[in-house]
């Protein structure tokens, strides 16, 4: 089934070229079907890269998806137009009356700033409180991930010695949990963050289950008892290059970076993609399992 967007928006050619089956919001309007409706709150700088990752793995499911993108009222953003924002995001007071089947929260380059200090926090916080009374399940990613489990539940982040950079390996905690099904003994998930949860603090949380951890990357997958939260403090949903462009950014600032563990072939001069599987399984999962079975269908009601 077809992922539904508007037909303007940059993401739509790209999946249409990956065969990817986009369909344009007029046409979807035509469908007697009732869509999975599904919020981005996208606080990504490179928005229009982000968009397109996401729609990527939304759109890997028999359900028809239909996209709201999110932008915050208390910060704009410089390294995309206003032009883009204004065409294809709405802001959050103009969705606040809504309800959505699914959101997800995605990471900023935020994290070594404390969260009260972040310029949108007390927005942010509010969309929070929204999605509590009108989302089915929520996904939080990386840096969004670390705030949900602070706002939610006072899991504090650290600063860790160096950057965690790379690709690495996971394994479940609970392989019988619905979220991970399909997913193999042991599977990749890209890493870039200066900071970590408190581990020990999320652990002892009882409202919290923790899903899968990595030796080298701590607790990689954990979720809300009542599923209605999801916290992936990686980037599963991270293209083939994603990595590279940080790195040769960093480099070319001057920053004191390592090259991606995991990430290049042995030769150094080619990407070794081995967690795509795992990403689109995520998504997949979470869409079907925590989304689709759960949500009512008179969304409204």
């Amino acid at each position: 089934m077809p992922i539904v967007i508007p037909k303007a928006l940059p993401a739509y050619k790209v999946l249409s070229e990956e065969n990817i089956f986009v369909m344009g919001d007029v046409r979807a309007e035509t469908q007697d079907i009732r869509p999975i409706e599904i919020a981005i709150v996208n606080l990504m700088p490179t928005k229009i890269e982000t968009e397109t990752q996401l729609l990527r793995l939304v759109s890997n499911s028999p359900l028809q998806v239909k996209v709201t993108l999110i932008k915050t009222d208390s910060y704009t953003p410089t390294h995309v137009s206003g032009a883009h924002l204004s065409r294809f995001y709405k802001t959050f007071e103009e969705v606040r009356e809504r309800r959505f089947d699914g959101l997800i929260i995605t990471g900023a380059p935020v994290e070594t700033l404390e969260f009260e200090e972040v310029k949108y926090w007390k927005e942010l916080t509010e969309i929070m409180d929204w999605a509590d009374r009108a989302v089915t399940s929520t996904l939080f990613i990386c840096w969004g991930a670390q705030a949900g489990l602070y706002y939610h539940y006072g899991v504090k982040k650290r600063l860790l010695p160096k950057k965690l950079f790379g690709i690495y390996p996971n394994q479940a905690v609970n392989p019988f949990d619905p979220l991970l099904k399909g997913l193999d003994d042991v599977f990749n998930i890209p890493m870039s963050r200066h900071t970590e949860i408190d581990q020990a603090a999320a652990q002892a949380v009882p409202e919290l289950e923790v899903l899968a951890r990595g030796k080298d990357c701590g607790i990689s997958i954990l979720k809300s008892r009542d599923d209605r939260k999801i916290f992936l403090t990686g980037h599963s949903e991270y293209d083939r290059d994603t990595l590279y462009k940080e790195y040769t950014r960093d480099l070319d600032q001057g920053k004191p970076i390592e090259p991606p563990v995991n990430y290049f072939t042995d030769r150094g001069d080619a990407v070794n993609v081995s967690w795509k599987s795992t990403a689109n399984l995520i998504f997949y999962n979470w869409l079907n399992y925590y989304v689709y079975q759960v949500t009512p269908y008179d969304i409204d009601a």
